[in-house]
């Protein structure tokens, strides 16, 4: 996958989170895909966004800073949101916040395979 590729799949991956289009995952993230080290598989990682956006939902992926490399993204992403209730162990409870997370993703095969995610929940504990 060249790097060009790459930061095309990537925005292909975004616009599907973006319209929750959970049937076409598939064509963007691998059968064997971990989080954060944990192996999830694709099923595991659907549920995962799919509670993300039941927990978020407003959510939308904007990206701010995008590196690319043959097989890899390293990404910036901001979210501006309302969250239900409580996030990251942080009561919310409907509160417009506004984040980053810092991500980094391994293709293999055309598809996402590993994601090693951190979130900025300083910064959301701060504005509550």
């Amino acid at each position: 996958m060249t790097r060009d590729a790459c930061i095309a799949a990537y925005h292909g991956y975004i616009d599907c989170l973006s319209r929750q289009d959970w049937e076409k995952l598939g064509e963007h993230v691998h059968e064997e895909a971990s989080h954060n080290g944990s192996p999830l598989g694709l099923a595991g990682y659907r549920a995962m966004l799919e509670g993300d956006f039941r927990a978020i939902p407003d959510l939308r992926f904007t990206i701010a800073l995008l590196v690319a490399e043959p097989q890899r993204i390293a990404a910036r992403l901001s979210f501006d949101c309302s969250p239900v209730g409580e996030l990251f162990g942080l009561a919310v409870n409907g509160r417009r916040v506004q984040f980053t997370e810092h991500v980094f993703y391994r293709y293999e095969q055309g598809l996402i395979v590993e994601v090693h995610s951190l979130i900025d929940t300083a910064a959301i504990a701060a504005q509550l």
